[in-house]
C-alpha cells in the first residue's frame, strides 16, 4: 500500500494529511489557540477525592478540573502501549459533584511524589485487574504529577494519569513500572521474545519499565540503548523541575509538536515520501531523523511550488466534504453518519445501486463497500467513543461473518485501538474506537445560532400556528390595539400564498390590527411582536409554543 504524509503549515494553522494508495485517509490540524495537550505532564493538586466512584480531580491549572480515576495508579498492561489503553468516557462534571473530601494530609508525609503502583493495597477487582481504594492513597490538597491521556471534550474536563508514559520513537518508558512489555501489533511470539530479552539486557536496574513500539522491529541494540538514556535523562529533567516548582499546579514538560510528534510515531520505512511545505518544519523533521533514523532522509521532500500542497495532491477537495452527513459509495450506495451525545450512528444504504438478480450479492457488496469506508471514515473524522454500524440486513451467517472480517481489517490501519463486535441478526454492528480529544467535526464547527444544533428548524406552517396562538393572547389581554409582525421573508411568502386571509380574520376576531413586515435578519422559525406605534417589543409577554 502506497502511503505519502504531507504537512502544510502557516503563520495561524499546520494541518498534516495521510494518504493511502492516493487518497486521504487522516486528516489533523493545529492551531496555536486550540493547542494538543496529550502527552503534557503537570503537577496537579487533587481539589477532591470521590469514593463513590473511585475518582478524584485534580487542579492542574486548566478551566476545569481533570478527571483521575482508580485505575490510572496501576501499571499499564504488559503488552499495551499508553496510547492503547481502555479509557472511561463518562467523566463526570466536577462542579455538578458534591463530595466529602477526607481530611488533608501528605501523601507518605512529603506531599510532593505521586503514588507509586506498589503502594496501594488491593480493595476490588475490575477489568480483570485490582484497583485500589483511592481514599486511602488520594487526600484533598495533595500534590502529585500527572499526564493528560484524554483532552477536554464538550463539557468535561481532561483525564490524567498518575502512571507517567515518555515515548520515544522505538520505546515507551514508563518510571513507575517495572517490566519490558512488547506492543501487541507485533505479532510473532519469536520476535515479541527476541525484543524483551534484548531491551531487558539494557534497561538499568530499578530504572522503571518500557513498552516496545511496532517500529521497534529489527532496532539494533545501539539505538535502544541510545533511546533508553535520552528518555530517562528525559525523566531526570522532569524530576528535577518538580523538586523545584513551589506551588501547584505546574507544567513540568510540554509533549512534542504535533508535526515532531508525527514523525515520531507515524513516519518509518512503511511511509513512502513526506513533503513540506514549511522550511521551518522541514528543517524540525531533518534534525529529528538525523538523531534517530537518518535512513529516512531520503524520503522526505521540500514542496516549494506556488501551487499549495494540498490542492496539488487534489485533496482539498476531500476536506470540504469531511463533514458532509452522507457520503458515497463507489457502486451507488451511500453512507450517513450522524454523531450524537451518546454515540456516532452510521446507517448504510443500498441507494440506487440495485444489483441484477440475487438481492443477497447486491446487500453483500454494499456492506462491504460500506465496512471499508467506515473504517476510512472514523479515521479521517476521528470519531470516538461507541459507534453502532445499521448494515443491511443480510440472511446468511456467512455473509455478516464476511462483513465483519472486512471491518475489523480495515480498522486494523487505525491507530487508535477500535473493537468492532459481532453482527447481530438486525445487522447492527456496535464497536469502540478509541477517543484522546474532539472529533474534527466537534473542534471545527459550531451549533448554528438558528438551530441550536438540532440541524433543523420549525416549517413555515408550525411557525405561522405559533404566531396565531401568540396574537389571539395578545387580543385576550387587550392592552394593545396595533402589532407589527416581524418574521423571516419566507414565512411573511407562506402567510400571502398558502393562508391569505388567516391573518385578516385573527384581527377581526383579536380586535387587533395586524401588520406583517418581512425581516431577512430574522431566524426561518423566528418571530417578533412589536407595539405600534411605539414599536415596543412585546414577544415576551404574549409569545407561545
Amino acid at each position: 500500500m502506497k502511503r505519502e504524509i504531507l504537512i502544510t503549515s502557516g503563520p495561524r494553522e499546520t494541518r498534516v494529511a495521510i494518504l493511502e494508495d492516493d487518497r486521504l485517509a487522516e486528516l489533523m490540524v493545529d492551531r496555536p489557540d486550540h493547542r494538543r495537550i496529550v502527552g503534557d505532564i503537570y503537577l496537579g493538586r487533587v481539589d477532591a477525592v470521590l469514593p463513590g466512584i473511585q475518582a478524584a480531580f485534580v487542579d492542574i491549572g486548566l478551566e476545569k478540573s481533570a478527571f483521575l480515576h482508580a485505575s490510572d495508579l496501576l501499571e499499564p498492561d504488559e503488552d499495551d502501549e499508553p496510547s492503547e489503553k481502555d479509557e472511561l468516557d463518562d467523566i463526570p462534571d466536577p462542579e455538578a459533584v458534591e463530595a466529602s473530601a477526607p481530611p488533608e494530609d501528605d501523601d507518605n508525609g512529603t506531599g510532593r511524589r505521586g503514588p507509586r503502583p506498589s503502594e496501594p493495597r488491593q480493595r476490588e477487582v475490575s477489568n480483570r485487574r485490582a484497583v485500589p481504594n483511592i481514599a486511602e492513597i488520594l487526600k484533598k490538597g495533595q500534590t502529585l504529577p500527572v499526564q493528560v491521556t484524554k483532552e477536554p471534550i464538550n463539557t468535561k474536563g481532561c483525564r490524567v494519569t498518575a502512571q507517567i508514559s515518555l515515548p520515544g520513537r522505538f520505546l515507551v518508558y514508563m518510571p513507575y513500572a517495572s517490566r519490558v512489555g512488547v506492543s501487541r501489533k507485533i505479532e510473532s511470539r519469536e520476535q515479541r521474545a527476541k525484543l524483551r530479552q534484548m531491551v531487558s539486557k539494557l534497561l538499568p536496574e530499578d530504572a522503571g519499565g518500557v513498552i516496545i513500539r511496532t517500529v521497534a522491529e529489527g532496532v539494533t541494540e545501539e539505538h535502544f540503548k541510545r533511546e533508553i538514556d535520552s528518555l530517562i535523562a528525559q525523566w531526570n529533567k522532569v524530576k528535577r523541575k518538580q523538586f523545584y516548582v513551589r506551588r501547584a499546579p505546574a507544567l513540568l514538560q510540554r509533549e512534542a509538536s504535533l508535526t515532531r510528534g508525527l514523525i515520531r510515531d507515524v513516519f518509518s520505512d512503511k511511509v513512502d515520501s513526506l513533503w513540506v511545505d514549511s522550511k521551518e518544519i522541514l528543517h524540525e523533521v531533518e534534525q529529528y531523523l538525523e538523531q534517530v533514523d537518518p535512513e529516512l532522509m531520503s524520503r522526505v521532500h521540500e514542496y516549494d511550488e506556488p501551487l499549495p500542497l494540498f490542492d496539488k495532491f487534489g485533496i482539498e477537495a476531500e476536506i470540504k466534504g469531511l463533514f458532509n452527513p452522507r457520503v458515497e459509495l463507489p457502486t451507488g450506495g451511500s453512507l450517513v453518519i450522524q454523531p450524537t451525545e451518546a454515540l456516532v450512528s452510521i446507517d448504510v444504504n443500498t441507494g440506487r445501486y440495485t444489483g441484477k438478480k440475487d438481492p443477497e450479492k447486491t446487500i453483500l457488496k454494499t456492506n462491504l463497500e460500506a465496512s471499508r469506508e467506515i473504517a476510512r471514515q472514523l479515521r479521517l473524522r476521528d470519531l470516538g467513543g461507541i459507534i453502532v454500524c445499521d448494515f443491511i440486513d443480510m440472511e446468511s451467517r456467512s455473509n455478516r461473518d464476511r462483513v465483519l472480517q472486512e471491518l475489523r481489517a480495515h480498522l486494523g490501519r487505525d491507530r487508535a485501538r477500535t473493537k468492532a463486535l459481532a453482527v447481530s441478526d438486525l445487522g447492527l454492528v456496535e464497536m469502540t474506537r478509541q477517543r484522546v480529544r474532539s472529533s474534527l467535526w466537534a473542534s471545527m464547527t459550531a451549533e448554528c445560532p438558528q438551530c441550536q444544533g438540532t440541524g433543523r428548524v420549525f416549517t413555515p406552517e408550525v411557525v405561522a400556528r405559533r404566531i396565531e396562538r401568540s396574537l389571539k393572547r395578545c387580543g385576550l389581554e387587550r392592552r394593545e390595539k396595533q402589532i407589527c409582525v416581524r418574521l423571516h421573508p419566507e414565512v411573511v411568502l407562506y402567510f400571502r400564498e398558502e393562508e391569505p386571509k388567516v391573518i385578516a380574520a385573527l384581527g377581526k376576531v383579536a380586535e387587533l390590527d395586524i401588520e406583517l413586515r418581512d425581516d431577512p435578519t430574522m431566524h426561518p422559525d423566528q418571530f417578533r411582536l412589536m407595539s405600534r406605534p411605539g414599536g415596543r417589543d412585546v414577544t415576551e409577554l404574549y409569545a407561545v409554543a
